[in-house]
């Protein structure tokens, strides 16, 4: 499959509350005092079936990377929903590492893309790229002591170092459950795609 079976849209043509919400091609700062612009496309997703059925990668769904909770807006936790495109990326890098790992990798709820108005979102959080990811679970081994997230962390270091590896005690609230890890503030224009303001948007 050479393209995913979802539409991608401007996020400049969404609804108004969707526009507010998703913020598309607006500016974050950084806990680094950086400014990050925010991703503009996004796949649609019509059903949590699509989201269940559609593959990133040959271990990847769609479905892991946008379990969100109560803490996500109620507009954005229904449906037609909206994941960053740059999400492809962040499966390809996680297979990657799960062949390292020889075992499934497992992505916490709310673990995966997050909007701007996700109640955890801080800044300019990857999470909000669709490019992090918060792994608690390795085969059937959870990262619930210092111990093993180290050993995670130290496998992440060597099969992705162009990454941002967050281990426990160097988050804004120190975890000992997950680690964090991140790709960047990636965004994806899709081809045939404009990034003119007065093109393809809502007016």
């Amino acid at each position: 499959m050479t393209t995913l079976p979802l539409p991608i849209v401007d996020g400049l043509t969404l609804s108004q509350r969707h526009r507010e919400l998703l913020d598309p091609g607006g500016l974050l700062v950084g806990r680094d005092g950086e400014t990050h612009r925010l991703p503009r496309y996004f796949y649609e997703i019509a059903s949590w079936d699509v989201a269940l059925s559609t593959t990133l990668s040959a271990h990847f769904a769609l479905w892991e990377f946008i379990d969100v909770d109560v803490r996500e807006s109620e507009t954005l936790r229904g449906f037609p929903r909206y994941v960053p495109c740059a999400v492809s990326m962040l499966a390809s890098a996680l297979e990657t590492f799960r062949l390292d790992a020889g075992g499934p990798v497992r992505i916490m709820a709310n673990g995966g893309y997050r909007s701007p108005a996700h109640t955890l979102t801080t800044g300019a959080s990857p999470h909000c790229w669709g490019t992090a990811a918060d792994i608690y679970r390795i085969g059937s081994e959870y990262l619930d002591t210092p111990q093993r997230i180290d050993r995670c962390a130290v496998m992440l270091r060597r099969v992705l170092p162009f990454s941002r590896i967050r281990p426990e005690g160097e988050a804004i609230a120190p975890t000992d459950d997950h680690l964090h890890v991140d790709i960047g503030y990636v965004t994806v224009v899709p081809r045939g795609a404009s990034e003119r303001d007065d093109e393809n948007s809502a007016g």
